[in-house]
């Protein structure tokens, strides 16, 4: 593996819960498949009542010390935190939000003049963001951060962290239960002090073509190359420039077929030379499909099938992945996903890929 860059352990990717093909479409024989069930090297410690999506947080100056992140989804839910062994943590445990359901993690907002690390999760029956600081999980939202004010349709699902590399300014972009068709789905939102040590949100965009299918959950940005991904759920992967003064024009719509019904949880194994995989969850078949990060030579948005997983994970909603060899038990990345049986599993890269 080359050599870990800084960029990476600020940027690293998946982030996730998430490109026009030029007609060529995820699924059929356009790849290897796996069909033993992998098996995973570490499984959580059960939540209350239903996982659904996890993050990472990496520690930089210890990568061993690294946190995992994940949602439980109830009216009485909470946001769990995990060691890379599994083990539940308490302390910093979140309980008492209102059915969070996807979260996502970025470093070094500036806040009271300091970067701080934050994770964001959406707390759908609350119709708002929640931001807790990381690793110590203080709250710095005074109480949470509506989302779709004057909106029909308001309970956030997705969410995904994108850095803009020219001046560090911090964006969530947001998804919902239900939504418009006419490109406006997905809300942008600049995350800012408040002046008074808190982090606010500022609506600055509004993009993301929905095919009223079923809905939009996933989210992921690959925060290197600039883009966004989510989830059409039973359609396929759309791809936009995450950078909100960007085009709003759909870059791809990819992994259009092979899928059993659900397209879920995305996620993006980024390497330091731009390439790298685009990982989503086939649901209902327990099944990860993995695509080109960087499209063809021809093509940067032409996505195309690499190699279908059989996962020990049943009815996987959310996955997060990095690049970084965290410990002895993950050399060359770790991957995480959640399970209905209220766990997430943790996977060594190197069985994931083969190598």
């Amino acid at each position: 593996m080359k050599s870990i860059t800084f960029l990476t352990y600020l940027y690293f990717a998946c982030l996730c819960c998430a490109c026009s093909q030029s007609g060529k479409s995820g699924g059929g024989d356009s790849g290897s498949s796996h069909a033993a069930k992998l098996k995973p090297a570490i499984v959580t410690g059960q939540v209350r009542f239903d996982t659904d999506d996890p993050a990472i947080w990496i520690d930089t100056t210890d990568l061993a010390r690294s946190l995992i992140l994940g949602t439980d989804k109830h009216e009485q839910g909470a946001l769990y935190v995990f060691d890379l062994n599994g083990r539940i943590i308490g302390e910093k445990s979140v309980s008492g939000l209102k059915r969070p359901n996807n979260v996502d993690v970025m470093y070094g907002l500036s806040v009271s003049g300091r970067p701080i690390d934050i994770a964001v999760v959406t707390e759908r029956s609350a119709d708002r963001l929640r931001v807790f600081r990381v690793p110590d999980m203080e709250a710095v939202d005074n109480g949470g951060i509506p989302v779709f004010e004057g909106e029909a349709f308001r309970k956030p699902m997705g969410i995904a962290l994108y850095k803009r590399p020219s001046d560090g300014n911090v964006y969530a972009i947001v998804g919902r239960k239900d939504g418009p068709v006419d490109g406006t789905y997905l809300w942008q939102y600049l995350l800012e002090d408040d002046g008074t040590g808190k982090v606010r949100a500022r609506k600055v965009r509004e993009f993301g073509h929905y095919s009223g299918n079923l809905e939009i959950e996933a989210i992921a940005v690959d925060n290197d190359l600039g883009y966004v991904y989510y989830s059409d759920e039973g359609v396929g992967i759309r791809k936009y420039y995450a950078d909100p003064d960007s085009s709003d024009t759909e870059l791809a719509l990819f992994a259009t077929e092979g899928f059993a019904r659900d397209h879920e949880g995305i996620c993006i194994y980024a390497k330091d030379d731009g390439t790298g995989y685009i990982l989503v969850s086939d649901q209902q078949a327990d099944k990860f499909h993995l695509f080109t990060r960087e499209g063809t030579r021809e093509n940067p948005h032409d996505h195309r099938l690499v190699k279908v997983i059989s996962a020990s994970t049943h009815e996987s909603d959310g996955c997060e992945v990095t690049s970084l060899p965290l410990n002895a038990s993950f050399p060359g990345g770790l991957f995480v996903a959640m399970s209905n049986d209220k766990t997430f599993q943790y996977y060594s890269w190197k069985d994931i890929i083969g190598e």
